[in-house]
C-alpha cells in the first residue's frame, strides 16, 4: 500500500467488509425542471416503461450559464409534482442508484467553480491534494469543450512552479502556464502529449520558463506507479515537453 510517493506498509492477506445492510438507494431531485415534449408524454403515461428513461446526460451549468460538467445517470422516474419554481416547471424525482454523488471533500470545489471559473491564477493552490484532484477534473472536463486557439509557432510561456507538490498541482500549473486561469493543457503525461501537438493553444516550436522548478523536482523525482514501481515523474514530464516541440528552461 502506497500513496504515490511513499510506501505505507505490506500485509499478508486482508479481509473484506461486507456493510451490515443494504444502504437505501439514493434519489436525484430536479427542481424547477421545464420537461419537453418526450417527458411529458412518459409523464402522462405513467407505466413503469414509460417512465424508465434510460440513460440520460445531466448538464450542470455555472451561475454564468456556461457548462461546467456533465454526470451520465439512469434516468427511471420515481415522483414528479409542481415546482415552486414557476408554472409549468415540475420537480422530477428519479432514481439516483447509478449516479455516483460527489464525494464530500470535493464539494467545495464545485462549488467555488459554480460561480463561475477562476479570473485569477493559483486559486487552487492552498488545496490539498484529493481537492486539487477534484479542480483537475473540472478543468479538464472544461478544456476539452471549448477548445482554445493556438498561440503563433515561437510564444514565451513562463510557469510558476511554487505549488507543484504532486501530480494534480503539476497539471494545474501547466494549464494555467499555457492557458490562463483554469486552464486546461492536459490531465496526465499522456493526455499533455496529445495537448502539446496543438489545437489546445500550443503551436510548436515554443519556450517555458518553469520558475522554482526545484520543487516540482523534489516532490516529483521519486514517484511510484499504481502497482508500486519508481519513476522520475519530473523527468518524464520533461522529455515530453521536450518531443512536444516546447524549449524548457529550469530556474
Amino acid at each position: 500500500m502506497h500513496d504515490g510517493r511513499r510506501w505505507l506498509g505490506s500485509c499478508r492477506e486482508f479481509t473484506r467488509v461486507l456493510p451490515a445492510a443494504e444502504p437505501s438507494a439514493p434519489r436525484l431531485v430536479l427542481r424547477g425542471l421545464a420537461p419537453a415534449e418526450r417527458l411529458r408524454a412518459a409523464l402522462s403515461k405513467g407505466t413503469r416503461r414509460a417512465l424508465d428513461l434510460g440513460e440520460a446526460a445531466l448538464e450542470i451549468r455555472d451561475d454564468q450559464g456556461e457548462p461546467l460538467t456533465e454526470r451520465l445517470l439512469h434516468g427511471k422516474v420515481l415522483a414528479w409534482r409542481p415546482s415552486g419554481y414557476g408554472t409549468e416547471l415540475i420537480d422530477l424525482e428519479l432514481d439516483g442508484s447509478l449516479c455516483t454523488p460527489v464525494p464530500e471533500y470535493a464539494r467545495p470545489v464545485r462549488e467555488r467553480w459554480l460561480a463561475g471559473p477562476p479570473d485569477t491564477p493559483g486559486a487552487w493552490t492552498c488545496l490539498a491534494t484529493r481537492q486539487r484532484g477534484a479542480w483537475l477534473d473540472l478543468v479538464r472536463e472544461r478544456g476539452c469543450r471549448r477548445t482554445p486557439r493556438d498561440r503563433a509557432a515561437g510564444h514565451a510561456y513562463e510557469l510558476d512552479g511554487r505549488y507543484i507538490t504532486d501530480t494534480p498541482g503539476l497539471h494545474l500549473a501547466l494549464g494555467e502556464a499555457v492557458n490562463g486561469p483554469g486552464g486546461y493543457f492536459g490531465g496526465c503525461v499522456a493526455a499533455l502529449a496529445d495537448c502539446l501537438r496543438g489545437t489546445f493553444g500550443h503551436t510548436a516550436p515554443a519556450t517555458l520558463l518553469w520558475r522554482h522548478a526545484a520543487t516540482a523536482r523534489a516532490h516529483l523525482s521519486r514517484a511510484l506507479t499504481p502497482d508500486g514501481d519508481p519513476y522520475d515523474l519530473f523527468t518524464v514530464v520533461l522529455e515530453t515537453l521536450a518531443d512536444g516541440g516546447m524549449d524548457v528552461t529550469l530556474a
